[in-house]
């Protein structure tokens, strides 16, 4: 199978204030490829695909694209802006085959014209018109794409009952989703999308990757979701040092094949150190002398070309941090029981159990607007307890990580809002601290409402670092965090002596951290001892079992159905016989109905058939079989009906 380039980024650089973002990179996108964009916040990711959407300029090089080449663009955190509701957006998609199906209809009309049908001429155009109309219909999917728009739909979690809600009324995240809705149903050749499962729940991102998986397209995906990545891609531009690095795998593979790659790198450049060392040796012991000094002098020349090797060792910096604790709690760490959660006295989650000990890890997943985030106000005391009971063991002190940030100041800068709640601690340890973090320099005088959202999390985290608390309660504590820094986060927190309870979205992030996990499903809670991937095990347990009593209900209700038949028998002899009539005679009515549906189809189909689309008496012939078909199938359908209603009656009076 050839592949065909569809887009082509050649030695493409981008400056801003003088500086290079990225210099002379190049990306190849196929007609099929299924590629990841990754690399650190900052680095210049969504700057590339902003060039190719022709929202940036190039400095340097070119973006090839394919003719006629179409492009759905998703940015980060962008949302679908309509005064439209839902149903009436996704339909726009189709406005062509809304056209074309109303075109088709305007021809049917024009078919059964008497004076169209008399006009052999005009009745051929119109015909084969419109026998070449529905067939480009039916490619184009025009019978099924209403189902599709359901389908899609239904992926994101609107169904039916939301379609006719106004789009500008609906939260952003909702609009968010509507916006990647409307682009996987425009279908276009290239989808890119930044940061695609920012903010939907676990269930919408397993849909979403179902979906597209099976893409007929290509896809470019800018991600932090490690998770979704494997799933999805099938190759990695990681974006580094001002350069992109190709990987012909998915993201587990291009973790591993990276680390291979910097081994052989380092081992290239400690050759080439060696050889440097040995050559210029030789050329300092030779210069000087007569007899060997052409020797040194070609050496030195040899050392003047050679192509030097940079260091491989990256010059990101990454941060560099770990949770200590002043002291350990006791084994009983928090016990919740019976807990009801909500607002205004009105219960959002019901009968929450949980009993947590020192060491354990538990992760709380679920839907979005749940009641997740709510269990942990409640647990910290930001919202009142509805019902129940709240207890903390022995020596617990509560770390807590907001993920809307509202426990930062807008106000101050890094430093004091830092330095202020620790006034005693020396500034030099504080920006030691912060460094730490990556906040250095000038950072650290920055305001922190102009910080970024990656910026505002490490800031927050540095505070936590600085608590010394036993037990770490985080709320999605990797949103708008880099890979990297997820990944020395996760570090930290294996390393961390005390508790955790934690929210998060990043399945990655709770297949490595949790030791166990609570569902929030249907106003409650379930608890499952493991990681995330035992507890997709379980799910799948379930659902066998649940598929199991299904089956086992429906035994059931046939045998209690053999045993109403059975006490059929004792009813009046004269009354079942009329019934046993009665059903065989409907039986052989539908039966005969089936055929004559059957009849009528094929005629149908012979009247669009191109020998007897041009011949008036054929087609006349062939009409009046059809009514003739139908007077005969409506009286079918009315003694059918009364056998119904005498056979309910007599069943009623069981």
């Amino acid at each position: 199978m050839i592949n065909i380039n569809i887009l082509q980024i050649k030695n493409v650089t981008k400056r801003f204030l003088g500086k290079d973002i990225f210099t002379k990179v190049n990306l190849n996108i196929q007609e099929n490829s299924k590629i990841a964009l990754v690399g650190r916040n900052g680095v210049g990711k969504s700057t590339l695909v902003k060039m190719i959407m022709g929202l940036q300029s190039i400095d340097d090089g070119q973006i090839i694209k394919n003719k006629n080449l179409s492009i759905g663009y998703l940015q980060q955190n962008s949302g679908l802006n309509s005064d439209k509701n839902i149903i009436e957006e996704m339909e726009n998609v189709f406005e062509d085959l809304k056209a074309e199906e109303k075109n088709i209809h305007n021809l049917e009309n024009k078919i059964s014209d008497i004076n169209i049908i008399n006009n052999e001429q005009e009745f051929n155009r119109i015909t084969n018109l419109y026998a070449k109309m529905q067939a480009d219909f039916e490619r184009k999917n025009g019978f099924g794409y209403k189902a599709e728009i359901r389908s899609v739909l239904h992926g994101f979690g609107f169904g039916e009952e939301t379609y006719n809600k106004k789009i500008n009324r609906l939260s952003g995240g909702q609009q968010t989703q509507l916006a990647m809705a409307k682009l996987l149903l425009e279908k276009n050749d290239l989808l890119i999308l930044d940061e695609p499962t920012n903010h939907i729940d676990v269930k919408t991102i397993n849909w979403l990757e179902t979906y597209l998986k099976s893409y007929d397209g290509a896809l470019l995906i800018i991600s932090h979701d490690r998770y979704f990545m494997d799933k999805v891609v099938t190759e990695v531009y990681e974006m580094t040092n001002g350069n992109l690095e190709y990987y012909n795998g998915n993201y587990t593979y291009f973790t591993k094949e990276k680390i291979a790659r910097q081994q052989q790198q380092f081992k290239q450049f400690e050759k080439q150190q060696k050889e440097i060392k040995s050559m210029q040796e030789f050329v300092n012991k030779n210069i000087v002398r007569a007899s060997t000094t052409k020797r040194a002098q070609s050496r030195r020349k040899q050392l003047e070309k050679m192509d030097r090797m940079d260091k491989p060792n990256s010059n990101d910096k990454s941060a560099r941090f770990k949770f200590n604790i002043n002291r350990q709690s006791g084994n009983n760490v928090l016990n919740i029981k019976n807990l009801d959660v909500g607002y205004s006295r009105t219960p959002l989650l019901k009968n929450i159990n949980m009993e947590i000990k020192r060491h354990q890890r538990i992760a709380i997943i679920g839907p979005n607007g749940s009641g997740k985030s709510t269990i942990l106000k409640t647990i910290v005391g930001q919202i009142t307890k509805i019902n129940g009971e709240i207890i903390f063991g022995a020596g617990v002190s509560i770390g807590y990580y907001d993920q809307h940030q509202k426990l930062l100041h807008g106000e101050k800068d890094v430093l004091h809002e830092l330095w202020d709640d620790y006034p005693t601690v020396p500034e030099n340890k504080i920006r030691t601290v912060l460094g730490s973090f990556l906040f250095s320099g000038e950072d650290v005088e920055k305001n922190v409402k102009k910080l970024s959202g990656g910026e505002k999390a490490r800031l927050l985290l540095t505070k936590l670092s600085m608590h010394h608390d036993n037990f770490l309660i985080l709320d999605e504590p990797t949103n708008h965090l880099d890979i990297d820094s997820r990944e020395v986060l996760e570090k930290a927190l294996e390393f961390f002596e005390g508790t955790i309870l934690f929210i998060s979205h990043d399945r990655y992030f709770i297949n490595k951290m949790a030791t166990s996990i609570v569902e929030i499903a249907n106003h409650n809670s379930k608890n499952y001892l493991g990681n995330y991937d035992y507890y997709l095990d379980k799910k799948a347990e379930e659902k066998e079992l649940l598929a199991q009593k299904s089956n086992d209900k429906n035994a059931f209700e046939q045998s209690k159905n053999e045993s109403s038949t059975k006490k059929a028998y004792l009813m009046d002899k004269e009354e079942q016989k009329k019934l046993r009539k009665l059903k065989r005679d409907s039986e052989k009515i539908e039966h005969q109905l089936n055929e004559l549906e059957e009849t009528k189809n094929d005629l149908q189909q012979d009247m669009t058939n191109p020998e007897n689309i041009s011949n008036i008496n054929k087609l006349n012939d062939l009409q009046n079989k059809i009514d003739n078909l139908n007077i005969e199938i409506t009286s079918l359908e009315n003694k059918w009906e009364n056998c119904l209603i005498s056979i309910e009656e007599i069943e009623k009076a069981e």
